[in-house]
C-alpha cells in the first residue's frame, strides 16, 4: 500500500509512476478523499473542543443559578456530541474510502526498471549454460516414455477433474528429491530457516501480501472463510504482520515448501498439456525481511540463491529483468529465471524474485525498531521461488532424455534417490 504523505508531496510522481504500469492517474481522487477525511477529523476536533469549553461552563452556571444559561450549555454540549459522532463516522468512512483505492493500486517501478507494456519489454541480464542438443526430436516431458507411467493425468482428472495431476514411482520420488535438495540448500548453505507453516490463511494475510482485495478470483476460498495459499510467500512475509521487531533480527530468511492453489483464471487454453499450469503444484519459496537500506542489495542475492539451483542441476537458463508493464502487483523489481524446455523449444519461468520495499509492510503494518531509538519504520520485504518443483521437474526430465526414452538425472539429486543417476525407458530409477 502507498504512503498518502508521499503522494500529496509529489503527486504528479506518483501518476507518473502508474503510467509506468499501465494504470491511470490517481492522485486526484485519492488527494480529495484525504482532504475530506481530514476535513472530517479536524471540524471533529474544534467540536469537540467547544464541547469541552462549554462543558466546563455548565457548572458554574448551575452554582450561579443562571437556569437559562445552564440549559443553554447543555443543550449546546448535547449538540455537540451529536456533531462530533457525525464527524467521526464521516472521517471512518472517507479512511476507509481511501483504504480501499489505496489497496487496488500496483506498487510502483524503482527508476531502473525497464519501460515496457508486456513481456516483450522485459531485458535479459544474463544467459548461463548452453541447451543441450538432440540427435533426435525431443519431447515435451509427459511424452518421454520413462515418465509416462509415473504421470497420470488421467487418474488425477477423474479424482479432481482437469489440471491436476497424480505422480507415483520414480516420478514422485524425484519431484521430492528435488524440493528436498532445494530445501537443504538454501537452509545449509545460503542461511535460510526452514519453515514449516500453515496453507490455509485468514483474509488479512492474503490481503497483507497483495492477493486481496484486486486478485480474489485467482486464488480458492474456503467456505470457513480461509483461503489456500497461492504460495508459502503468504505465509511467510506475514509471520511479521502487526510486529515491531528489532532492527538487531534483520534481515530474517526463511524458506518453505509447500503446496501451492491457483485457480488459473483467465488462463483457459493456456499451457493445457503436461503440468506445466496446474491448479495444485509445490514451490520452495524464499522470503527476506529487511532494513529498509538493504532491500535492493538483498534482491541481488536472493536471485543469486535462485540461480545457483538451476546451476547445480546443469539447465540452462536466462534471468530477465522484467519491465514495469509486466511486473506483479506489488513488486518494485522483479527478475525472471527462464529454464530451457528442449519440448517446447524454448525458455519458460521457472522463478520470479521480487523486490517489494515497504509496500507489503505497510498493508500488514510490520515494522522495526532502530537500534539507537527513534520511531519504528517499515520493514521492506522480498520474495522469491526458489524453485517451483513441478517446473524443476519438467526441466529436469525433458534436458536429461535420451533417444531410448530413459533420462539421466543430475548428480545433484544423487544423495535423495539412493545414489541413482539415470530413470530408465521402463519408468524405473538405476
Amino acid at each position: 500500500m502507498h504512503d498518502i504523505r508521499l503522494i500529496r508531496d509529489d503527486p504528479a510522481a506518483f501518476d507518473a509512476g502508474l503510467a509506468r504500469r499501465g494504470v491511470a492517474a490517481a492522485s486526484e481522487r485519492l488527494l480529495a478523499l484525504d482532504a475530506a477525511r481530514r476535513d472530517a477529523i479536524t471540524r471533529s476536533e474544534a467540536a469537540m473542543a467547544e464541547r469541552n469549553a462549554a462543558s466546563k461552563e455548565v457548572g458554574k452556571a448551575k452554582a450561579s443559578g443562571d437556569e437559562a444559561e445552564f440549559e443553554r450549555l447543555r443543550a449546546l454540549v448535547g449538540q455537540k456530541k451529536d456533531e462530533i459522532a457525525r464527524l467521526d463516522e464521516e472521517a471512518k468512512s472517507r479512511d476507509a474510502e481511501l483504504r480501499a483505492e489505496l489497496l487496488g493500486l500496483p506498487n510502483l517501478p524503482l527508476a531502473d526498471v525497464p519501460e515496457g507494456e508486456d513481456e516483450d519489454g522485459n531485458v535479459e541480464l544474463h544467459r548461463r549454460g548452453a541447451p543441450p542438443s538432440f540427435d533426435f526430436a525431443p519431447k515435451e516431458h509427459f511424452d518421454i516414455p520413462g515418465v509416462r507411467a509415473g504421470m497420470d493425468f488421467e487418474t488425477a482428472a477423474k479424482l479432481s477433474g482437469a489440471r491436476f495431476v497424480l505422480l507415483t514411482g520414480a516420478i514422485a520420488r524425484i519431484h521430492r528429491a528435488l524440493a528436498q535438495f532445494m530445501l537443504e540448500t538454501h537452509i545449509s548453505e545460503n542461511g535460510l530457516l526452514e519453515v514449516n507453516g500453515p496453507v490455509m490463511v485468514r483474509e488479512e494475510a492474503m490481503i497483507g501480501t497483495g492477493q486481496l482485495p484486486k486478485f480474489g478470483e485467482d486464488s480458492y476460498l474456503l467456505r470457513e472463510g480461509l483461503w489456500l495459499i497461492p504460495t508459502s510467500e503468504v505465509t511467510l512475509t506475514n509471520i511479521v504482520q502487526g510486529d515491531i521487531l528489532d532492527e538487531a533480527t534483520l534481515p530474517r530468511r526463511m524458506t518453505a515448501h509447500s503446496l501451492c492453489f491457483r485457480s488459473e483464471a483467465g488462463s483457459a487454453g493456456r499451457d493445457t498439456s503436461g503440468m506445466l499450469r496446474q491448479h495444485q503444484f509445490e514451490k520452495v519459496e524464499m522470503v527476506s525481511v529487511t532494513h529498509p537500506d538493504k532491500g535492493e542489495e538483498e534482491l541481488e542475492r536472493m536471485r543469486g540463491c535462485a540461480e545457483d539451483i538451476l546451476d547445480r542441476l546443469g539447465l540452462a537458463y536466462r534471468t530477465m529483468t522484467l519491465c514495469a508493464g509486466d511486473m506483479g502487483f506489488g513488486a518494485r523489481k522483479t527478475y525472471d529465471l527462464e529454464v530451457w524446455l528442449p519440448g517446447q523449444d524454448t525458455y519458460r519461468e521457472i522463478s520470479s524474485v521480487s523486490f517489494c520495499g515497504d509496500f507489503q509492510a505497510r498493508r500488514m503494518n510490520a515494522r522495526y525498531r532502530p537500534e539507537g531509538g527513534g520511531k519504528p519504520d517499515f520493514v521492506h520485504t522480498l520474495n522469491g521461488s526458489g524453485l517451483a518443483v513441478g517446473r524443476t521437474l519438467i526441466a529436469v526430465l525433458e534436458n536429461g532424455q535420451r533417444e531410448d526414452g530413459s533420462v539421466a538425472l543430475p548428480e545433484a539429486l544423487a544423495p535423495w534417490l539412493g545414489g541413482r543417476t539415470h530413470l530408465s525407458a521402463a519408468g524405473e530409477l538405476v
